[in-house]
């Protein structure tokens, strides 16, 4: 085998693979293993509620309350409804507004439960050709195109609204506040009352749901949740609040991988973090997969898991996230970093197929014993917008929640481990500051990045062209010799292996010595993983044009509109559905790396004078098979990618021209170095394989001959 095939085949067969398996985890959406979550303590069944969906309950077993639990009188009944003298619009009115000057965002709510209908974001868009309209029309884009960040959801053939109120249990007994039993005033909008009452009609408890905005400048998509609980009764109650919490998020149908997950940020006890002000999120984040497969398994309980349950963690936030966007809840950030008003969360699926399948969560109150005449308050806030840096890492009181946590830079499934996300940290940050401070411009700050890695590269990559060139010539030299011992000892393999290994140390060659050379691009390999995640999640390059929008200046051309989408050359009219993908259109960035590279390969590795006739259909395999793999794997990447790899490859080409007049000049007819002298690693670790493998199918023949 030549040695440019033996490059070829380790290089592609790696490359392949790392980026073939995003390809089928994109059709297929691979499922991870289960999440480590804890087994939930045995949980009882809430009887079955006529106007709402079904769910479980977790044991009151360490609860805490501040006066001995009052027990509910044998046979009482409770029931909720709207208090006496107000009533219920039937239509709420909504916070919040579509003009990104006025709010971040409209907030549609729904009588049912006190929730949230809809929340629309006012600037974001579904579409790049949105985004592009929406900043350079004099009129908007329909309403329909823009980000609908969530909606009420479909369970059990219940409509159930964002947030909404579930339940109460009062004493013991379980109260449903699902449905129709809230009462709105227009006046106020985001606030919603209801009482609970006796079957004697005398109200015990009147409970009042509070959303409002916050302050717009300093917590952008800053939502804040309350509900006041006040005893009306001359008895004290014990009472616990049960409301649905962050749940999946609509699919985003530019994603072509299912990357929606689960967070939780929290706190060690206090033994462990006296302050009580690191929050952490490490081994907190759970698939979309992982829960459904818990669910399905009868693992309900999202939190406490088992490493919560077991390091007492306290949580901090919970959220949901897609590629781009969050919800979640969240301590309020102005003393205790504690989510005080969350005890429990427990997890819910619809049951049915996908894709149509939903996840719904709860979040459980710590029971609480109202005196006669008293109120109990929990208040949270809710975070409902992107997945921006900017704002998670440096608002208040994001940043000091740690809730940039929610940001991870990670494919999903089994592609995770090949993500690198410290490496995807400081690429985007090296990115960032080269476009806010430098080149104001995400492509060019790409083709930057591609020549401030190549220059650093630029040492390996011409020790390894002296490699290959070295070894290349050695073996073409040492071709009659070799065949000859392939020829005498033919019918003995370990000998004939010895005496390649003695040849080689005669001629100075290290037998490891095309591997070698070809360091530089598994050294890049890191960097494009790292990099196609970047350019996948990260939200400041979502629906950015590179070069200034030159592309667009040709009356709104598609082309090279968003990095983070294929670059969209030549756009279909309607998608084609292949195997693996729907090819949307003709993308004309991997047509030209595949072109690049056949100029590549037709440069490095010219036929030599002395190759046989083998060798030579070798290197033309090899040379068109590179040439039609590398566009196929790259076809849907993000164009931000293909660019990068396009822009070092045409680097690499001028580099290795100059690298190769260098070449030329030296003399190769002597070894590098004496072989006595010093060998170099791999060539080490060739030797001992070989030795490892020689004394197995020694040890192997004696088994045989016994």
């Amino acid at each position: 085998m030549s040695p440019n095939l033996k490059k070829f085949l380790i290089t592609s067969g790696l490359t392949a693979f790392v980026f073939l398996i995003v390809a089928i985890v994109a059709r297929g959406n691979a499922k991870p293993s289960p999440a480590d979550a804890a087994k939930p303590d045995e949980t009882k069944a809430v009887a079955p509620q006529t106007d709402a969906p079904q769910t479980v309950a977790p044991k009151d077993e360490g609860t805490a309350s501040a006066a001995p639990q009052p027990v509910a009188a044998p046979g009482q009944k409770l029931a909720a409804r709207i208090p006496e003298g107000m009533s219920a619009s039937g239509a709420p009115a909504s916070i919040g507004a579509l003009d990104p000057a006025v709010a971040p965002w409209r907030i549609d709510f729904a009588q049912s439960g006190a929730g949230i209908s809809r929340i629309t974001f006012a600037g974001f868009w579904n579409t790049v050709e949105a985004s592009r309209a929406a900043r350079n029309a004099a009129s908007l884009p329909p309403d329909s195109d823009r980000r609908v960040l969530v909606s009420e959801g479909s369970l059990q053939g219940f409509a159930v609204p964002v947030l909404a109120a579930r339940l109460v249990t009062v004493d013991g007994a379980t109260v449903s506040l699902f449905g129709k039993v809230w009462a709105d005033d227009p006046a106020r909008p985001g606030v919603f009352t209801t009482e609970i009452a006796d079957e004697g009609g005398k109200p015990l408890l009147r409970i009042e749901r509070v959303f409002a905005r916050g302050a717009s400048d300093a917590s952008p998509y800053l939502l804040t949740l309350s509900h006041t609980i006040t005893n009306l009764d001359g008895a004290p109650h014990a009472v616990q609040f049960v409301q649905y919490g962050p749940g999946d998020l609509p699919r985003d149908a530019s994603s072509m991988l299912e990357v929606r997950r689960f967070h939780f940020g929290y706190l060690f006890p206090p033994e462990r973090d006296p302050s009580q002000s690191t929050v952490l999120a490490n081994g907190q984040m759970f698939e979309r997969s992982a829960v459904l497969g818990e669910i399905s398994a009868g693992q309900f309980t999202l939190w406490p898991n088992r490493d919560a349950a077991e390091g007492r963690f306290s949580p901090v936030w919970f959220g949901a996230t897609d590629r781009y966007f969050a919800l979640a809840v969240h301590a309020q950030g102005t003393g205790s970093k504690r989510l005080e008003s969350v005890l429990e969360v427990k997890s819910l699926s619809s049951s049915e197929p996908a894709p149509n399948d939903a996840i719904f969560t709860e979040l459980w109150s710590p029971s609480t014993t109202i005196a006669a005449g008293a109120s109990a308050s929990h208040a949270m806030g809710v975070y409902a917008g992107p997945l921006d840096p900017r704002i998670l890492e440096g608002v208040e009181p994001y940043s000091s929640l740690g809730m940039g946590d929610l940001i991870v830079y990670v494919m999903a499934g089994c592609c995770s481990w090949c993500t690198f996300a410290w490496l995807s940290d400081a690429l985007l940050w090296f990115l960032t500051l080269l476009h806010d401070h430098v080149l104001f411009d995400w492509g060019v700050a790409i083709i930057a990045l591609v020549v401030i890695v190549r220059l650093l590269l630029h040492p390996l990559q011409k020790k390894s062209q002296i490699s290959m060139q070295r070894f290349s010539r050695a073996m073409t030299a040492m071709k009659p010799e070799l065949d000859a011992l392939q020829k005498k000892f033919k019918d003995d393999p370990r000998r004939m292996q010895a005496e390649q290994m003695r040849l080689f140390r005669e001629k100075g060659v290290s037998p490891a010595g095309c591997v070698g050379g070809m360091f530089p691009m598994f050294a890049q390999m890191p960097i494009w993983m790292a990099l196609y995640a970047v350019l996948y999640f990260a939200f400041p390059l979502r629906h950015q044009a590179p070069f200034y929008g030159l592309f667009q200046s040709f009356g709104d051309w598609s082309f090279l509109a968003d990095l983070s989408a294929p670059d969209n050359f030549i756009r279909f009219s309607q998608p084609v559905n292949l195997w693996l993908f729907s090819l949307a259109s003709i993308n004309l960035l991997p047509l030209l790396m595949g072109v690049v590279f056949w100029i590549q390969q037709q440069y490095m590795t010219p036929p030599q004078p002395n190759m046989s006739e083998e060798q030579l259909a070798q290197q033309r395999t090899m040379k068109w098979m590179m040439t039609l793999m590398f566009p196929v794997m790259m076809y849907v990447v993000p164009s931000g990618l293909t660019l990068y790899i396009f822009t070092s490859t045409c680097i690499g080409i001028l580099e290795s021209r100059i690298i190769k007049k260098q070449v030329d000049a030296m003399d190769f007819s002597k070894p590098a170095e004496t072989p006595r002298k010093k060998k170099d690693l791999l060539g080490r670790l060739y030797e001992r394989a070989l030795e490892r493998a020689q004394q197995d199918q020694g040890q192997r023949k004696k088994f045989k001959d016994r």
